[in-house]
């Protein structure tokens, strides 16, 4: 129970106290349930024979009130249950986002959707529902059988025998069905993935035309969920109203049955009635179950993708707190695969930048500079090699403690759901002083003044009230919030405008004047000027590396030999540093 693998099972096993009490009330509710065929026996043989009117009103009385026991034991049992499913949703649902997320980012977001979340909470209104009542209630089937025998021997082989065929509908069931409702539970999934993408990208699609085309992608998907859900629903309902005929014919027979025992005087008029009431409840179960099989379909494979991400993403150890990080920065012989690719695409790269480095990232497309970018932090585990702040294994370190003071700005800008000044302060308590402090050096306080609700303005995720320009000097105002001490900036000025760049250009002189350890990737030469040293990669190594200026003069000379063989950013003067910044660089 402590592997891994059976993280979700233990979880539910932790909750068996409770399952065992459930138990103990489905005792005592199966039990009441046998009140309605009693009380027919005694009307019957007591009541008809006696033509008592106070032993009716008696029976009444005593009838009713077991029948509303009954019916407040089922409501405590119900409640039980949603109980549950509350706990373990409030056991697994932290553990669930983060295995997600971690998913997620070991996949770099590729098929990666909120399904997970999506079983958790299957799995949770799965457990409220009625259909779990049907496992605590079929091991009463033995003890109506054994009834059904006391009444007369001849009742009990009847309803075994019509038991035995509940359950081939059952196991009918299950083999007719189930592999539709798992093929269309997969396509749905695939069809709801494929939608998603379609409205993030809303914009791209509209403008191209591309709606008609994407429509009948998504059609087609969709006719095929609907084939396979069609054809589940019509099997699943043809076996469910068979069975449902065959309790009903099988309490004829019985009713039948009775009476020829009856009349050879072998059973009391009431047992007939009894023997007919109480072969239905017997097989209740086993209907409950039929018709509520395609939520222990779904139940079962949302169970199953819930244990195999929980065993495919372990829980974190946990680690001993470091020190603060001061920046010292080392990549030892590094080898990266993104997810998804077949080779490396960063091969054998070495370097240092001690703390306050600034140091430029130069290559032409697909050269790694962002497969760089996110080893460097640690998105991406390296396949080889060690990435390591202030010595230690920057994939090893707590992110919730390091994260402060790493600052990122990522090729592409993700802002999230929130306001402002939340997405600056990264989620976490917003320090108004630093807010306004970030935001005033990337340019953009003055701006966000003017918006209508100033720093409370609530931004979408993927669109909103700001532009590209401004949604990325947002970003840059969250990547150095705080005191970072290692920032990364992935084409920091791609969508910035001169003033924007002029402000990217004091964020950089101030980060080096606090002596932050500095990653710049770019295409064009503007920020050059505040890197003291270069890094240009090659089909995922260092061509060259060194000071700016030397390199820049070799990638020139290199350029004027052979233009095709590297890239150099447009205007790519050597800029004298700023006064007062230091030639730190990488080793």
């Amino acid at each position: 129970m402590n592997s891994e693998a059976a993280e979700l099972k233990s979880a539910l096993f932790s909750l068996r106290e409770s399952f065992f009490y459930i138990g103990f009330f489905s005792f005592f509710v199966n039990l009441l349930l046998l009140t309605p065929s009693f009380y027919m026996l005694e009307v019957y043989d007591r009541v008809v024979s006696s033509r008592s009117e106070v032993t009716l009103v008696m029976l009444t009385l005593i009838a009713v009130f077991m029948i509303i026991v009954y019916g407040v034991l089922e409501w405590v049992r119900s409640r039980m249950m949603i109980r549950i499913s509350t706990k373990l949703d409030l056991m697994l649902s932290e553990r669930v986002f983060n295995a997600s997320f971690k998913q997620a980012l070991a996949n770099n977001g590729l098929g990666i959707s909120a399904q997970p979340m999506s079983d958790l909470a299957g799995l949770r209104q799965f457990l409220t529902g009625s259909a779990l009542f049907a496992f605590f209630d079929i091991p009463w089937i033995i003890v109506y059988i054994g009834l059904m025998y006391y009444f007369h021997h001849w009742f009990g082989w009847l309803t075994v025998i019509g038991a035995l065929i509940a359950v081939m509908f059952a196991v009918f069931n299950e083999w007719a069905i189930g592999k539709n409702l798992y093929e269309a539970n997969k396509e749905n999934s695939v069809a709801l993935g494929a939608f998603s993408a379609s409205l993030r990208n809303a914009e791209v699609i509209s403008s191209m035309g591309m709606l008609p085309s994407l429509l009948g992608r998504w059609k087609l998907r969709g006719y095929r969920v609907l084939s396979l859900q069609a054809h589940a629903s019509e099997k699943g309902g043809a076996i469910s109203n068979a069975s449902r005929t065959w309790r009903i014919m099988l309490q004829s027979f019985i009713l039948g049955l009775g009476a020829f025992l009856a009349i050879n005087n072998e059973i009391t008029p009431g047992l007939m009635t009894a023997a007919s009431i109480l072969v239905g409840r017997a097989l209740a179960p086993i209907d409950n179950m039929i018709g509520n099989w395609r939520g222990f379909v779904a139940a079962r494979g949302q169970y199953s993708r819930l244990s195999a991400l929980l065993q495919q993403i372990p829980v974190d150890p946990e680690h001993m707190p470091l020190p603060i990080p001061q920046g010292d920065l080392s990549v030892e012989q590094i080898i990266i695969t993104p997810p998804g690719a077949q080779a490396p695409v960063i091969r054998g790269i070495s370097f240092r930048a001690p703390p306050g480095a600034s140091v430029g990232i130069l290559g032409a497309s697909a050269a790694g500079k962002s497969t760089l970018a996110r080893a460097l932090l640690g998105v991406w585990p390296t396949q080889s090699g060690k990435v390591r702040l202030d010595g230690a294994d920057m994939c090893l370190l707590d992110r919730a403690t390091v994260g402060p003071y790493l600052g990122y700005l990522p090729q592409d800008i993700e802002l999230f759901e929130g306001t402002i000044a939340e997405n600056i302060a990264r989620f976490g308590d917003v320090d108004a002083t630093k807010v306004v402090e970030a935001a005033k050096l990337v340019g953009v306080h003055e701006m966000i003044l003017r918006l209508s609700q100033g720093y409370d303005t609530v931004i979408g995720a993927y669109k909103g009230v700001l532009s590209g320009g401004q949604r990325q000097r947002i970003a840059l105002a969250r990547a150095i919030y705080g005191d970072p001490k290692l920032v990364v900036l992935d084409e920091p000025n791609s969508n910035l405008d001169d003033v924007g760049e002029r402000a990217l250009g004091e964020v950089l002189e101030r980060l080096k004047q606090k002596g932050t350890t500095l990653f710049i990737i770019t295409h064009r030469a503007g920020v050059l000027a505040y890197v003291d040293s270069l890094l240009v990669l090659s089909e995922g190594q260092i061509a060259i590396s060194g000071a700016r200026d030397q390199v820049l003069t070799q990638l020139k000379a290199q350029q004027a030999s052979a233009p095709q063989s590297v890239l150099i950013p447009k205007s790519a003067t050597p800029v004298p540093p700023p006064s007062g910044s230091s030639e730190k660089g990488p080793a």
